[in-house]
């Protein structure tokens, strides 16, 4: 394991003589490696989101984007038919918010999420709503109005006010989507194709029950192997859950440890890659919500903590980003006008040259990717933001 001093101050190796420490350069090298981003795989889709342990989906479109710049020979198709299928299914699990998960998956994390939904519920403005409303009252009802067809948001509600009418319909609604593990059904997910989104539960949609007894120290594992090295706090941030230290420490004697550069413990699975933290590492294109972003307490391996206010939104939105040197440096969008895509790059401070025309080159292969409809593709950057 690579050790290094990093801006951030030397790390105290003197309570932990032992133990190596990880810089971030190196933890980032790692994490790049198990996302499968230091170079495109040639994998299935369903191999890939297996992997990945889910990709954040609350968009439909991110997904594919994601997978593209992962994937060699990535086409939308992939994606679209492995929906269709039945492969792969979108809904609440992790930090409860939608992913795009395997249907093994489905079946597995989404009772293990379950608390992570029931707090997101009582925080929620709809939770008071329905405080007096049992749940499990509340839950035989949804799925009997879903037993029929997948239901809008709106038709459910309705379904459900027929029970208790001096509820509204939308806090109904939220309330079964986070105590029944509801997918959306496809059109919905189908790169290019809108319409609204309809729900059925996981179980008749895929034809199998939730697991019975999901496995919490599986899911640190296969966390670890996509993520890690993490520490105890960056598993709970991607998972939503609390009180995991207890699953650690089960796991401890299977584990490899390690500190980060402020001294806290990490934890691996042994044989993961650990890349040298000067590994080369080609430009990226992320697209919305990517989990790579979005799955550690401590992000100092991905985004400085400066960058990272420029790329949450005030409205929850995770804006699309760009890795140099495996860092993000910037965002992007696609901007169609009068029947051209043009790729808007806004860096967050001066490129080279050679990483600004590693961006265009890898920025024209996303248009081609992403607005093949497109007329015209040009690729321009904006000046800094500072």
């Amino acid at each position: 394991m690579a050790t290094r001093t990093t801006r951030s101050g030397p790390p105290q190796q003197g309570a932990h003589p032992d133990v190596p420490v990880l810089s971030d350069a190196a933890l980032n090298r790692a994490l790049l490696d198990r996302q499968l981003l230091l170079r495109r795989h040639r994998m299935g889709v369903a191999e890939a989101v297996t992997h990945l342990v889910g990709m954040q989906a609350q968009a439909p479109n991110p997904p594919y984007i994601g997978l593209w710049s992962r994937l060699a020979d990535f086409s939308t198709t992939h994606l679209a038919r492995a929906v269709e299928d039945r492969l792969v299914v979108r809904l609440a699990v992790m930090r409860a918010t939608v992913h795009l998960v395997t249907a093994a998956d489905c079946l597995e994390l989404r009772p293990l999420t379950q608390p992570a939904l029931d707090r997101n519920l009582r925080a929620s403005g709809s939770g008071a709503h329905v405080a007096g409303v049992p749940r499990q009252a509340l839950a035989d009802a949804a799925r009997a109005a879903l037993a029929a067809r997948p239901l809008t948001t709106g038709e459910l509600g309705t379904a459900l006010q027929e029970r208790w009418p001096d509820i509204e319909a939308g806090h109904l609604a939220y309330a079964a989507r986070a105590l029944l593990p509801l997918v959306q059904v496809p059109p919905r997910g189908i790169w290019g194709v809108g319409g609204q989104t309809r729900y059925a539960t996981a179980e008749s949609w895929l034809g199998e029950p939730l697991a019975a007894r999901p496995s919490a120290p599986d899911m640190v594992l296969r966390y670890l192997a996509a993520f890690g090295p993490a520490t105890v706090k960056d598993i709970q941030t991607w998972s939503g859950l609390t009180r995991l230290r207890t699953v650690l420490d089960g796991l401890r004697p299977r584990l490899r440890t390690a500190r980060d550069p402020r001294g806290n413990e990490l934890f691996d699975v042994p044989g993961a890659p650990l890349p040298a933290a000067g590994t080369p590492v080609p430009v990226r294109f992320l697209p919305e919500f990517d989990n790579i972003l979005l799955s550690h307490a401590d992000r100092s391996r991905i985004i400085s903590p400066e960058d990272r206010a420029r790329i949450f939104t005030r409205n929850g939105i995770v804006r699309a980003t760009i890795l140099v040197d495996g860092f993000v440096r910037g965002t992007w969008r696609i901007h169609r006008e009068d029947g051209a895509a043009t790729l808007l790059i806004e860096p967050f401070a001066a490129l080279t040259g050679a990483d600004r025309a590693a961006l265009a080159e890898e920025g024209a292969r996303l248009l081609a990717f992403a607005a093949s409809d497109a007329d015209g593709h040009r690729v321009d950057f904006t000046a800094p933001v500072l």
